[in-house]
């Protein structure tokens, strides 16, 4: 090591941010809007109201009847009851282990296919920010690489800064921009350090089975339904008998379910629907603490009688849950989520802030033409700090202006999204850096202001959106606000030529 510890600790943190910069941006920003992904949803839906209550034994018995007609030879059937943030019952169903899972939405008056239009909501969000919408194993290790290299750049910035304590406070905005870039990247790093550590870190332990299955591998060869079973994660999986049987009454088993746990019910899965040896298996939603677990009773579906409970979660797995809960903060109420928003935010910034920081610390001095490689990652830079915002207001968008009746109309909004991404983040490779980052932010402003204007001119004023459409006049206040910042800035070519200009006239 040709330099000091601390030198190579400022070189690794450099290079291991810029690496993965890009990646974890879109993945902080789409992961810190999944903290309000029912809003998403409620509004991406509007045909749609969320019920204080529902009836779930009859939502339950409305998915069996429609299952029953649109897949009778399933291997197992899913009802997802009504929710908060998806006020349709969701019915499910499998034809195989490894085969594709079908899917149909339905109302939960009447049990007849929704006319609500077809969208992925703040799951489109959730989903992208661990999978980027790829293949899931191929987007999952993309993510986790990427967490993995995040997380030592964190590790190495704690080391680097040595006045870590004295940035949270120092921020000089004015004294140049190198300066006020790397001011930024400070505070906002080390003010929500803790939440930057600790989501990186669970978001790895998450999918940790994905990226070190070896132990479950060796012991349980590949049976991931009995590991998840002794483990006390979800009940066994029985095998069925091959003989037809008649089902008792599914409501009184949800009845006696319910006496038994206090947690709304969430799902009812009914496994080799039909057969002798059919099990109905209720799932509940997650007891309020960290530990992702949901309480499972299941019931033999011919008999009625309980053949199975979810009993405390092995100690690893305990463990492990906790980890999983502590990173998706179902457990947070109100005022802790918006502390988990606001803390995401920073972690956006302090990324996107690092990111031009390193084009900052190297942009060519007096008129010297700039080196491809710092051009090709200020045009990324732009691409992705501002690109993204202006996909994810088209999709916005997309959802009120693509007609409902559209075919695959869900895949049409993804394809908007990444479109717009994809525009943004070509046209400063065309343009001079500074008008780039003035008009992508323009476009931005406009895109999000129209996202709440549209809405009203499509769907009426709602009070139930008034949340939502006042984050988006927000957004695009910010914006605003930041280009005509860009706008003022004068660069170090300017500042040289004013500079010269007053000594010519002195």
């Amino acid at each position: 090591m040709k330099q000091g510890f601390r030198q190579s600790m400022a070189w690794l943190h450099t290079w291991a941010g810029l690496v993965t910069g890009w990646v974890m941006f879109a993945v902080f920003v789409t992961g810190t809007a999944t903290y309000y992904k029912t809003d998403i949803s409620l509004w991406m839906r509007p045909e749609l109201r969320a019920e204080a209550e529902y009836d779930v034994v009859r939502a339950a018995e409305l998915g069996v009847a429609h299952l029953k007609v649109h897949a009778p030879k399933a291997m197992a059937w899913f009802i997802g009851m009504p929710q908060a943030d998806n006020p349709l019952i969701g019915a499910y169903w499998m034809d195989t282990p490894d085969g594709e899972i079908g899917k149909a939405l339905l109302d939960p008056a009447t049990g007849a296919p929704t006319v609500a239009r077809a969208t992925k909501g703040g799951d489109f969000f959730y989903r992208f920010h661990y999978e980027l919408q790829m293949p899931p194993a191929v987007g999952r290790w993309i993510v986790g690489l990427c967490a993995m290299t995040l997380l030592i750049a964190l590790i190495s910035g704690i080391v680097t800064h040595r006045r870590i304590f004295a940035d949270f406070f120092t921020f000089r905005r004015s004294k140049s921009a190198q300066r006020g870039w790397l001011d930024a990247h400070n505070v906002t790093g080390v003010l929500a350090l803790p939440f930057h550590l600790m989501i990186t870190y669970t978001g790895i332990v998450s999918l940790s089975l994905m990226y070190m299955p070896w132990g479950m591998v060796s012991v349980y060869k590949g049976d991931e339904l009995r590991f998840y079973a002794e483990s006390g994660q979800m009940t066994t999986w029985r095998a069925a008998e091959g003989k037809p049987a008649e089902p008792a009454p599914l409501g009184p088993l949800i009845r006696r379910a319910q006496a038994e746990v206090s947690e709304p019910l969430e799902m009812v899965s009914i496994n080799n629907p039909g057969d002798a040896n059919a099990t109905v298996v209720a799932v509940f939603e997650e007891p309020h603490g960290l530990a992702h677990r949901h309480p499972q009773i299941a019931f033999n579906a011919v008999t009625g009688e309980i053949v199975e409970r979810t009993g405390p979660l092995k100690p690893a797995a305990h463990a492990y849950t906790s980890f999983v809960g502590l990173h998706e903060a179902h457990f947070a109420g109100p005022a802790l989520r918006i502390l988990f928003f606001l803390s995401g935010l920073m972690g956006c910034i302090a990324i996107a802030s690092g990111l031009v920081l390193w084009t900052v610390a190297r942009a060519p001095k007096g008129m010297v033409r700039p080196a491809f490689g710092w051009r090709l990652v200020h045009a990324l830079n732009i691409g992705t700090i501002l690109g993204l915002p202006v996909g994810m207001a088209s999709f916005f968008l997309a959802n009120r202006l693509i007609p409902v009746d559209l075919a695959a109309r869900d895949s049409w909004e993804g394809a908007i999204f990444f479109g717009s991404w994809l525009a943004a983040a070509l046209i400063p490779l065309a343009r001079p850096h500074r008008q780039a980052w003035r008009e992508m932010a323009y476009a931005a402003a406009l895109l999000f202001l129209a996202v709440p204007l549209v809405g009203w001119a499509t769907t009426g004023w709602r009070t139930d959106f008034l949340g939502f459409d006042a984050a988006m006049a927000a957004l695009a206040l910010v914006f605003v606000l930041g280009a005509r910042k860009v706008g003022r800035y004068e660069g170090p070519r300017r500042e040289a030529a004013r500079a010269t200009g007053d000594l010519a006239r002195a």
